[in-house]
């Protein structure tokens, strides 16, 4: 084979192999959204999490995660009971409050899982800012997160 037809094969080996790895970084952009006051589904979105994390991991990919908080998702931020307000914690809310808590708390702080809390919502019943869990950051509007988040390639998942 000729030098030429040896560089240009060898060239076009090197695209075909690199595009696979271009779609997988790619996919390893995903936000979950929570609106929703169900703590079993709210523990089937940190399971579901964990679980795509691992398998990132087991791909060696870098994945980029966001769980974003809106409406009744705000109940799983914070430890006050929001009496009084249509988030208010029930009784399997505050029987795995603590649970839930390590949990989300482990997937920010060893896994890199981004959270962020719609600070629409948070207003709307004037909650302190600082009754909030460490490390979740206010966003303006938690849809219009979700929707920026998407433009720029993440995958968007629900858990029902």
């Amino acid at each position: 084979m000729k030098k030429t037809n040896y560089l240009a094969f060898s060239l076009m080996l090197l695209a075909l192999f690199a595009l696979p790895l271009k779609a997988a970084d790619e996919g390893a952009k995903v936000v979950y959204h929570v609106d929703f006051s169900d703590v079993t589904r709210y523990s089937a979105t940190l399971t579901s999490i964990n679980n795509i994390m691992n398998a990132y991991e087991n791909e060696l990919m870098e994945a980029d995660v966001h769980l974003v908080l809106v409406g009744h998702g705000l109940r799983f931020a914070t430890d006050d009971g929001l009496k009084g307000t249509p988030y208010e914690h029930d009784a399997a809310m505050l029987e795995r409050r603590d649970e839930l808590k390590g949990r989300l708390d482990a997937l920010m702080n060893s896994r890199g899982v981004k959270v962020k809390l719609c600070d629409h919502t948070r207003n709307e019943i004037n909650l302190d800012p600082a009754k909030i869990y460490d490390g979740i950051e206010l966003v303006g509007s938690g849809v219009f997160d979700i929707a920026i988040l998407q433009s720029q390639g993440y995958a968007y998942l629900k858990i029902q």
